[in-house]
């Protein structure tokens, strides 16, 4: 049986014990790891390994020894509860053998969980778990977290569930980091609100986000769009070194103009055009952007852009000229276009 959404997501949090079996698969092997672990969490409880109720085994070795499984489903172990049989990284080389086990299980057999990478329609491992009657398989795509799936690891994190306004920059962090990532984030703002009663707040959320290349770009392009143009060629040295190559800057840049431009042009004002950005902005970096919006006005953040375009272009060309000296110059116009408009 197939499951999807809301279903997919329940079950998850509460698989069905009677069952057969459990496929999960998607392309990515670290959300589907997230979902095998909340639901093998959820069969054996948290002493389900140490209590030998718990066998892994790799796909591979399934191929060297067919029986594996079956003799894992079968197996009796010395503590009471609910036992699972995990197939990891599995193939439809493995098709047989795993047929052969959902086949001859029983009911207080070990329920068979198995994991495999993006799974087409067609495929033989994919077929036998949706066709199965007693077996369900779930496809893990690449859609971001939804809000019930944010208020469950809040709960598993232990942390009360926040304002509206949180819960919109949790949303727009999730949607942005690895779900591991995710994890360890609300873990992290768990600890930093261990014995704090207060409401969680947007910038805690932000304090506790993993940092990235992306924020030391966001502070180049404040230096630019505040004027600081003796500032510019320090940041920028320090932002090379990191490996941030000029193209990735100049991608920055245009994103973060076109937001201003966006911002800008709302006819209720930047404050209210920041409020409609897709991905929303949150805390500090929603004021930095409304002042700059509002400091730069819609004309002069055409020619911003006309400008980044213009290099985008001789960037992306066949053109020998370096391409730092090439950025450094824009970024440098930019700069004292925005003092000029003080």
């Amino acid at each position: 049986m197939k499951l999807t959404g809301s279903a997919a997501t329940a079950y998850f949090r509460k698989p069905d014990p009677t069952h057969t079996g459990l496929l999960i698969f998607g392309a990515d092997p670290m959300r589907v790891a997230e979902k095998r672990q909340q639901a093998i969490a959820a069969l054996v409880g948290p002493n389900g390994e140490k209590e030998m109720r718990l066998t892994r085994m790799a796909a591979a070795d399934l191929r060297k020894d067919p029986a594996l499984l079956d003799d894992a489903v079968k197996a009796q172990g010395f503590f009471p509860g609910h036992r699972v049989a995990f197939v990891e990284d599995a193939t439809d080389t493995a098709a047989k053998a795993i047929t052969n086990a959902l086949v001859d299980w029983k009911p207080g057999d070990a329920q068979i969980i198995v994991t495999a990478s993006q799974l087409t329609v067609k495929s033989a491992l994919r077929k036998l778990f949706e066709n199965h009657r007693n077996a369900m398989a779930i496809g893990i795509y690449d859609d971001p977290p939804s809000v019930a799936d944010i208020e469950q690891s809040l709960t598993q994190a232990g942390i009360d569930q926040p304002e509206r306004d949180v819960m919109d920059a949790l949303v727009a962090l999730a949607s942005s980091l690895e779900p591991g990532d995710f994890r360890q984030t609300l873990e992290k703002i768990s600890l930093y609100k261990r014995g704090d009663d207060t409401p969680l707040s947007v910038t805690e959320v932000m304090l506790n986000a993993p940092q990235s290349a992306e924020v030391d770009v966001d502070d180049v392009l404040e230096v630019v769009a505040l004027g600081q143009a003796d500032k510019l060629g320090p940041v920028l040295s320090n932002l090379y070194a990191q490996g941030v190559t000029p193209v990735t800057l100049c991608i920055g840049a245009m994103r973060h103009f076109r937001r201003l431009h966006t911002a800008a042009s709302d006819p209720g004002g930047p404050a209210a055009g920041v409020g409609r950005l897709r991905p929303p902005v949150f805390g500090p970096r929603r004021d930095k952007i409304v002042r700059q919006a509002a400091h730069w006005g819609r004309p002069r953040l055409e020619r911003a852009l006309t400008a980044l375009t213009d290099v985008d272009l001789q960037l992306r060309s066949a053109s020998t000229a370096p391409q730092g000296p090439l950025m450094e110059r824009t970024l440098m116009r930019l700069a004292m276009m925005a003092r000029a408009s003080r």
